[in-house]
């Protein structure tokens, strides 16, 4: 997803909450869980390889859950990472008891975790569902091909992705979603389809309710741009992700799975509620090293390093940064959402001085087949999916 830079960033400690995301009302609760066995060649999001000071780590969690309780009631929760399932169940039992004790929980539609198939064991996904929160399983398989596993240096084998599946619906799970990555290196249509094709294989397939197929994409300073740039591998040409697409498609509608995002597929009714509420810029509160915050107007991130948000924590000022979004910016970051769903841009949305902009943007991009028009809404075609950034893009107000 492209990024918007904006000016008008501050630093601070919880010294400043009021004024900054605090006491104000939210109904999403982000937990994020830094701890990784290892970094994966393509990882750029903020993580820590290895076990040390965990427990430190919850404790500041569970801290950070008190001090920015609120009163309306949460609608999802989502703990992502990192690898949350490194955490022992004692572990994620404290901190899904802090959410319970500090927040209402009497409306949750959905609380997901994020986990990987090396740690679902029959006895951890027991443990995960004996404690009646959880009912969304987010599993990162990547590929269901061990040289593609090693490539990308994924801890898992194909033959624990599979089990960690047959685990989870033995467990009593049966919302479970399934990440893979197209466009890798070396991989051909054929070995694409393979990944599908042992998807719909699975004999707890059914169980599987939700579709995350991403575009490995080069983040800066990860192994895989180094990789690249000595010439140890080789990104596909766009014309073979393309036809990667396609089967992809294909695969949807022969096992009912239907698009909602430009990477998201669900069978009718699965839609990630937690996620489809961040592309509709609904506020939501984020607890833990690096995670993010938005009150519609104020954004603002905790310090991506665990060793010193731990100390905040303890003292009860955990340092960030925010910025305050102005009109143009909150415009921005909507088209560029918005162009990334089925729904695309809701015309009401767009504020009145940058409406005729907006025609007249749109004109070529319907003229050649990639966004429809009806009386309500600018809509991308499958194809316009595909381009959504670029299309964004032309219509930034700068």
């Amino acid at each position: 997803m492209s990024s918007i830079l904006i000016p008008a960033t501050t630093r601070g400690g919880f010294a400043e909450r009021d004024r900054l995301l605090y006491y104000l009302d939210f109904e999403m609760l982000y937990i994020h869980i830094p701890y990784c066995h290892h970094k994966c060649t393509y990882c750029g999001f903020y993580s820590v390889a290895g076990s040390r000071d965990r427990e430190a780590y919850v404790e500041a969690v569970c801290r950070e859950l008190s001090m920015r309780r609120t009163t309306k009631p949460l609608r999802t929760v989502y703990f992502g990472g990192g690898t949350p399932s490194l955490l022992s169940l004692q572990q994620l039992e404290r901190i899904v008891d802090a959410i319970r004790a500090y927040f209402d929980t009497s409306k949750l539609e959905e609380v997901t975790i994020e986990a990987n198939p090396e740690n679902l064991t029959a006895p951890y996904l027991e443990g995960l569902a004996r404690m009646h929160f959880f009912d969304r399983l987010s599993i990162g398989i990547q590929s269901f091909s061990d040289n593609e596993l090693r490539m990308l240096n994924r801890v898992h084998t194909a033959k624990q992705a599979m089990e960690a599946v047959h685990n989870a619906a033995v467990a009593g799970f049966d919302n479970i979603s399934v990440d893979l990555i197209m466009g890798l290196p070396g991989q051909t249509e054929r070995g694409w389809q393979a990944n599908l094709d042992t998807l719909a294989s699975l004999s707890d397939v059914a169980a599987v309710k939700h579709l995350s197929c991403y575009e490995l994409t080069v983040e800066e300073g990860s192994l895989l741009e180094r990789q690249l740039a000595m010439g140890r591998l080789k990104m596909p040409d766009e014309t073979v992700v393309e036809r990667e697409y396609g089967l992809l498609y294909a695969w949807c509608e022969t096992n009912g799975f239907e698009q909602y995002e430009v990477s998201n597929f669900c069978r009718p009714g699965f839609r990630s509620r937690h996620n489809s509420r961040y592309w509709n810029r609904t506020p939501y509160i984020g607890i833990g090293a690096s995670a993010h915050s938005f009150d519609g107007t104020i954004r603002r991130w905790n310090i991506a390093d665990a060793v010193r948000y731990t100390s905040g924590a303890a003292t009860g000022d955990i340092p960030f940064e925010s910025e305050v979004l102005s009109e143009r910016d909150a415009y921005n970051e909507y088209v560029m959402t918005a162009l990334r769903t089925v729904e695309g841009i809701e015309k009401k949305m767009v504020p009145e001085p940058w409406r005729e902009r907006l025609v007249l943007a749109a004109k070529p991009y319907i003229a050649n087949g990639l966004l429809t028009e009806d009386e309500e809404r600018y809509k991308p075609t499958r194809s316009g999916l595909l381009h959504a950034d670029g299309i964004a893009a032309a219509m930034f107000v700068l």
